[in-house]
């Protein structure tokens, strides 16, 4: 046995026919990082960090409670809409069949699930030397705004932990997973690995590509209309549809619209579910023709603000910047693409050093179809609402330059499907 509870250099120079390694490096915190070795143990030979063997964590994997986990992903739910850009995290603690504690990530910033879970069993008095901890995402192994969950799982004497999804996040990355291994935790990993993975498809995304997650959200008729001829909009979906919205803007960071939706419906944009958050305001506007007297400017003060326009014409423009500025909107000078439209690709990769993970598109047509077209829409949720209004002038949900070769259709996979109140609701994935 490895003497020492967390592992060290220390620990390799004692007992190095027990565990031998061609190349280490460490890091910070006097970890070791093994990038080719063999564990000789009874003979047999390990990968890196699997101290128990892949037998011993198939045995796991039918030992571990779903129960368990169910309740940490219940949790993990609980942080909609207040940790972005971080990931949704729940983790409980048990021993025993008892749960000593249990928490999630509240906040951005806060404490992580684990050492929320933790404080909670300490809270209630309860010694989680030896217990079982099920977290529906790989433990930390890095320092950001918290230190690094595995630290608090070794210093509390965790037996065993069962994880649910891998951490992507280049940081982490199978390192968390890697150093309680090595500290002879054991670790049985994913367990309800596809319901664990549809907690954070927006953190997934996110931390791999740096640019936000996208869902277009619209509403339609049976005939595929968005408004009537005359541009009548309100309401085509039901009360309910509309509710389910409105938890759509506290989920996802910010908002998107092209400059035509705002000329014609002057919206607001902001959610207005109880207790729900305003999602960031991002407005596509090549020309810098948003009025003054929209409320997308009235109202920045209260809620972030950004016009996307282009750099070309920051001469121009430069006094209504200022006066932009001035209302609390922040200006996006975005060089042009080859049509003379501002170039989404780095409009996203924009966003995406701001920080903001995750982007609902409410429209129009025209912005629909470029963010469409450019592969930049991750996610569709169509609302269907059992209504006809004909007309050869009412908008539909896309329009845009379209395409002329259907081999060349832009295709998405059905993923979920649902009656509410009438509407056809349904959720799209982005092949």
């Amino acid at each position: 046995m490895i003497p020492y509870r967390r592992y060290s250099p220390r620990a390799v120079m004692a007992d190095p026919v027990k565990f031998r390694s061609r190349q280490y490096s460490l890091d910070g915190r006097g970890f070791v990082k093994v990038f080719i070795a063999l564990s000789f143990r009874s003979g047999r030979y390990y990968l890196p960090g699997e101290v128990a063997g892949r037998d011993n964590e198939r045995r796991l994997e039918m030992a571990y409670n779903k129960i368990y986990m169910e309740r940490a992903i219940a949790l993990a739910k609980r942080g909609v809409g207040k940790v972005n850009p971080n990931p949704l995290v729940g983790c409980v603690i048990v021993k025993d069949d008892e749960i000593l504690g249990e928490g999630y990530h509240e906040e951005y910033g806060g404490l992580h699930a684990e050492r929320q879970a933790l404080a909670d069993a300490m809270k209630r008095g309860n010694n989680v030397y030896g217990a079982d901890m099920y977290v529906t995402l790989e433990p930390c192994s890095h320092t950001g705004k918290q230190p690094p969950c595995t630290e608090a799982i070794l210093d509390a004497g965790i037996k065993r932990v069962y994880v649910g999804s891998n951490d992507p996040n280049p940081l982490v990355a199978g390192n968390g997973i890697w150093q309680l291994r090595m500290a002879e935790v054991e670790v049985v990993t994913n367990c309800m690995k596809d319901e664990c993975d549809a907690l954070n498809p927006v953190f997934f995304h996110y931390i791999t590509e740096n640019t936000p997650y996208v869902v277009y959200k619209y509403a339609m008729t049976m005939d595929g209309k968005i408004c009537t001829a005359k541009g009548e909009s309100q309401w085509i979906s039901n009360e309910k549809s509309r509710e389910k919205v409105q938890t759509y803007r506290n989920e996802l960071m910010g908002i998107m619209v092209g400059i035509e939706t705002v000329l014609a419906d002057d919206p607001s944009l902001r959610c207005h579910m109880d207790g729900g958050r305003d999602p960031i305001r991002i407005i596509c506007d090549s020309q810098l023709r948003i009025p003054m007297e929209s409320k997308l400017v009235q109202e920045a003060g209260e809620v972030k603000t950004y016009v996307a326009s282009l750099a070309e014409h920051e001469k121009q423009n430069r006094q209504k910047i200022r006066e932009l500025k001035d209302h609390g909107v922040g200006t996006l000078l975005i060089t042009a693409d080859e049509s003379g439209k501002i170039d989404l690709n780095k409009l996203m990769s924009q966003l995406g050093k701001m920080h903001i993970d995750s982007i609902l598109l409410e429209g129009g047509g025209t912005l629909a179809w470029s963010m469409i077209n450019g592969g930049y829409v991750d996610e569709v949720r169509a609302f269907i609402a059992p209504k006809v209004f004909g007309g050869r002038d009412a908008l539909t949900p896309v329009s845009g330059k379209g395409i002329e070769d259907i081999n060349l259709a832009k295709t998405f996979e059905l993923q979920e499907l649902e009656n509410i109140d009438g509407d056809i609701f349904a959720r799209y994935l982005k092949r």
